[in-house]
């Protein structure tokens, strides 16, 4: 048991408040809890961060090490497919 008249109130519902909502309850010496930022409202967790791309370093490093991904290899090969694509068709106009 803890000493009495040395520790501060428990307050078991503490009211997390974020821009003058109630975004939680948790556990506090304090009855209320103002936040600016909270995990609902992160662009971290909420899935909208933005990469900032000072002089192009994000895109070389993704040439660099061959990270582009599936949209940059389907826009690599949408060229050549349309070239390919057009010739057979070059073809049959002649004959």
């Amino acid at each position: 048991m803890p000493k009495a008249d040395i520790h501060p109130t428990w307050y078991p519902d503490a009211k997390v408040i974020c821009n003058g909502e109630v975004v939680m309850t948790t556990g506090s010496t304090q009855p209320e809890i103002h936040v600016d930022v909270w995990s609902g409202n992160h662009p971290f967790y909420t899935g909208t961060q933005k990469i900032l791309d000072t002089e192009g370093r994000v895109d070389r490093f993704m040439r660099k090490y061959g990270m582009g991904g599936a949209a940059d290899a389907a826009a690599d090969s949408k060229p050549a497919a349309k070239a390919e694509a057009a010739e057979p068709a070059k073809e049959a106009v002649e004959a």
